[in-house]
């Protein structure tokens, strides 16, 4: 747990103790040239930890804090503890063979986030989807996967929405276009299982669904799909996730937070306001029965 309570995995947790560094270091005046020096390294690495990239040894940590001055040994302990929590794989690290290496971060990231914005046009988003729904999604594409693989990916989803009904839930903003609501992936049954189950989605206090219709014609995202997640603690940037078929972009520098978060802003405009919703999804469930 983080100050704020909030549930983080190790990489929020490098960025929050690498910022805490950052400000130590410059308060103290001193170089990441000398930093690096005292922990028998670089001035690279200093400002890789700083930026939460790479883990943290608690004994650099010790003698970094040593370094800047630090004396007050209860904040001390509470850093120290922060690196040793740092270095913790989350609970997703036991589904690492099922898990491409890029997708770790994410799951670090989503666990920690405060609210994740996110747009859709090809998929229902992962946070909302069904077993059913899982099952047909990690099949695409990939031939045969023995059943207790594709059996392991839908724990691993299904296990990623615990972040909705935690004791401190994650906010859910989703835009979906509509042609991700009407592309049977799964069959006929899944899908109105899946309308179903975002009809259910969409009344929950912390979730907000929003339908982009095919009326509304063109509209500002022209990219493809991508999230947005913000963070309680300050020392965590918003950060936009841009997921592709073998990688990921993580951006989080001011120019491109602010356009994906007009655009963002834009999308919830044009769709038809979230108390729509509902009748929106029962439209097409109906023409699903049909």
């Amino acid at each position: 747990m983080t100050e704020s309570g909030a549930q983080s995995g190790p990489t929020a947790l490098r960025v929050i103790l690498g910022a805490h560094l950052r400000r130590m270091r410059a308060a103290a005046g001193i170089s990441r040239s000398d930093a690096g020096w005292e922990i028998r390294s670089s001035e690279s690495k200093i400002s890789r930890m700083e930026l939460g990239r790479v883990g943290l040894k608690e004994r650099d940590v010790g003698d970094l804090l040593s370094l800047y001055g630090l004396d007050d040994e209860e904040e001390r302990e509470r850093l120290l503890r922060l690196a040793r929590e740092a270095n913790n794989p989350g609970w997703w690290h036991r589904y690492g063979d099922v898990l491409p290496s890029w997708f770790h971060s994410y799951l670090d990231l989503e666990a920690a986030a405060q609210l994740i914005r996110v747009y859709e046009l090809q998929f229902i988003p992962g946070l909302l989807q069904t077993p059913e729904y899982i099952r047909a999604v990690v099949q695409l594409g990939r031939g045969m996967i023995p059943a207790d693989e594709v059996e392991r990916r839908v724990t691993l989803r299904t296990n990623r929405q615990g972040v909705l009904t935690r004791p401190e839930p994650v906010r859910l903003w989703a835009v979906v276009d509509e042609a991700v609501l009407r592309r049977p992936i799964g069959g006929v049954k899944s899908m109105i299982e899946q309308l179903n189950h975002l009809i259910d989605a969409s009344q929950m206090p912390n979730v907000t669904l929003q339908v982009m219709p095919f009326s509304v014609g063109g509209h500002a995202a022209t990219g493809g799909a991508y999230s947005i997640l913000r963070f309680p603690e300050q020392d965590l940037p918003d950060m936009v996730y841009i997921e592709h078929l073998t990688s990921a972009l993580y951006l989080d520098k001011l120019e491109d937070l602010d356009q994906y978060t007009a655009t963002m802003e834009a999308l919830c405009v044009a769709a038809p306001p979230p108390n729509k919703t509902r009748d929106i999804l029962t439209d097409i469930r109906k023409d699903f029965e049909r």
